[in-house]
C-alpha cells in the first residue's frame, strides 16, 4: 500500500478512492459506479454528451462522457483513450466502460475475470487525471486495505484520501481542525489569496469567501476541483451566531438558456418578456422575477416554470432530453434548460461541502467564523431535480440589457433552510 500510494503522489494526486469489484465487474458487464448519479460528483469527466444507436428496429439513447483515464503499471503509466462513464437515468446508475481499448500495459486479466474480491483504486490529479490500479483479493495491497478500519464511504467509493495527505488524518478532521484555528482566531481582515500566491488585502463587500479561503492557502477558481481535501467550501453570511439565519440564499449554479426564444433570439426575447427598468433608469430593460414549478406566470414576464420529462413519482428522469422551462400562456418556450446541460454544471459542484456561516463588521470589511459548521455528504443530480419539482429550488435570474450592453445570469438558488433537501447526509459539527 505505502509503494501505491507513493506513487500516486508522485503523479500529483489529491484524493484517492479504491471500490471493491463484484464479479459483474469487468469489461464485458462494464464498472457498476452506483445508484444515481453521485459517482458523477466524485470522478472528474467531460461533458455529458449523448448518441443515438439503431438497435433492432429502435433508436436506442445513450448518455455518456469521456474521462482521462490511466492505468498504473511497472513502465509508468499508460492512456485508456477509450474510457468513459455510461449514465442510465432509468434506472438511475452510472457505469464505466472502455477501460481496456488501446491501453498498453492494461490489467485485462483482472478486468475481464470475474473473481470476487478484485478491488480498483481510483488516484485523482486536480488537472482531471485519474489514476487506475487493480490488485487481486490475494494481494497485498488487498491485504493490507483489510486491516485499515473503518474509511469513510461516498457512494461505491471507500475515500483512502488520508493515506495520501501528509498529516495521515481523515479529511474531515483535518478541515475540522483548520477551521477550529479559524474560529478561535477571531475578527480577520478582508483579504485574498492571489495567483502568484500572495494574500494581499480586499475590500470588497463579498470578501467572507476569499477571506476563508485564503486562511485555508487556497487560490480562488485554481482549478476545478474540490477546496481541501474532497471538500467543497461555501461560506455564508449570517445575521448573528445565535440563530445562524442566513442573510440570502445559496446560489447552486448559473447556466444559459440552450433551448427557446432566449437561445434561438435574445433581443426578441427581451423585446417580448422583458419589462422596462423599475425604478426608471433610462434605456434600461429587465428580465427578473423567481419562478418556481407550478407556480403562477409572472405578472411582470408573463412566464411560469414547468417541467418536461420528470418522474416526480419515482424520483427518476425518463432521459436527460427532459427540460426545465420558462413557458409563457400559449405554452410557448420562452427560454429552457436540457437536463444534460443542467447535469454538466451540476456535475462541477462536488459530493461533499462544508458550510460555514459568518458575520462581518466595519469598513473595511473583517469576518469571523463561526464554533459551528454544516456538513453535506451524497448529493446528486436526481435530488436537485426533486428540489426544482417541488419548488425549493427556484430560478432568479438577473438578465439586463442597458445602454445596448447586455448582461445575463440566470441563477438555479435554494434557500439555507432547505439545503438538507441536495444531501443524503446533513449535519451541523460544533467545533
Amino acid at each position: 500500500m505505502k509503494e501505491l500510494v507513493d506513487v500516486m503522489r508522485a503523479y500529483g494526486v489529491t484524493r484517492f478512492y479504491a471500490k471493491r469489484l463484484a464479479p459483474n465487474d469487468n469489461s464485458k458487464n462494464q464498472v457498476y459506479l452506483g445508484g444515481g448519479f453521485e459517482a458523477l460528483n466524485v470522478l472528474p469527466h467531460g461533458e455529458v454528451e449523448t448518441d443515438f444507436e439503431q438497435r433492432a428496429g429502435s433508436v436506442r439513447r445513450r448518455d455518456k462522457a469521456s474521462v482521462k483515464f490511466e492505468w498504473i503499471h511497472a513502465e509508468g503509466s499508460s492512456r485508456a483513450p477509450d474510457a468513459q462513464l455510461i449514465l442510465y437515468p432509468k434506472y438511475p446508475e452510472v457505469r464505466m466502460s472502455g477501460f481496456l481499448r488501446g491501453a498498453a500495459h492494461a490489467p485485462n486479466d483482472l478486468m475481464t475475470s470475474r473473481d470476487p474480491g478484485r478491488v480498483l483504486f481510483f488516484g485523482v490529479v486536480p488537472s482531471g487525471l485519474i489514476l487506475g490500479y487493480v490488485s487481486a483479493v490475494q494481494s497485498g495491497v488487498v491485504r493490507e486495505l483489510d486491516t485499515i478500519g473503518d474509511l469513510p464511504e461516498i457512494g461505491v467509493f471507500l475515500n483512502l484520501t488520508k493515506l495520501i495527505s501528509a498529516s495521515g488524518r481523515d479529511p474531515k478532521s483535518e478541515l475540522l481542525s483548520e477551521l477550529k484555528r479559524i474560529h478561535q482566531k477571531g475578527w480577520i481582515a478582508g483579504q485574498r489569496m492571489h495567483s502568484d500566491g500572495e494574500v494581499r488585502p480586499y475590500a470588497a463587500p463579498n470578501g467572507g469567501g476569499y477571506t476563508l479561503e485564503a486562511e485555508l492557502g487556497i487560490i480562488p477558481n485554481g482549478v476545478a476541483e474540490p477546496d481541501f481535501l474532497g471538500w467543497e467550501l461555501k461560506q455564508y453570511a449570517v445575521r448573528d451566531f445565535a440563530s445562524l439565519r442566513a442573510t440570502s440564499p445559496v446560489t447552486l449554479m448559473t447556466p444559459e438558456p440552450t433551448v427557446g426564444r432566449y437561445s434561438d433570439d435574445f433581443h426578441g426575447f427581451m423585446a417580448s418578456y422583458g419589462y422596462d427598468d423599475t425604478k426608471g433608469r433610462p434605456n434600461r430593460r429587465n428580465f427578473g422575477g423567481i419562478y418556481r414549478n407550478l407556480a403562477p406566470a409572472s405578472a411582470r414576464t408573463g412566464v411560469r416554470m414547468v417541467l418536461e420529462g420528470y418522474d416526480a413519482a419515482n424520483g427518476k428522469i425518463d432521459d436527460l432530453g427532459g427540460k426545465v422551462l420558462l413557458v409563457n400562456g400559449d405554452d410557448d418556450v420562452a427560454a429552457g434548460w436540457e437536463f444534460a446541460n443542467l447535469l454538466n454544471h451540476w456535475n462541477r459542484k462536488h459530493a461533499q461541502a462544508a458550510y460555514v456561516p459568518s458575520e462581518s463588521s466595519g469598513k473595511p470589511k473583517s469576518y469571523r467564523y463561526a464554533d459551528r459548521v454544516q456538513f453535506g455528504t451524497g448529493t446528486d443530480f436526481f435530488k436537485f431535480m426533486r428540489l426544482i419539482h417541488e419548488g425549493k429550488a427556484y430560478l432568479d435570474p438577473a438578465v439586463k440589457v442597458e445602454n445596448g450592453k447586455i448582461k445575463k445570469r440566470n441563477q438555479f438558488r435554494v434557500n439555507h433552510r432547505d439545503l438538507a433537501g441536495l444531501y443524503g447526509h446533513f449535519e451541523t459539527v460544533t467545533l
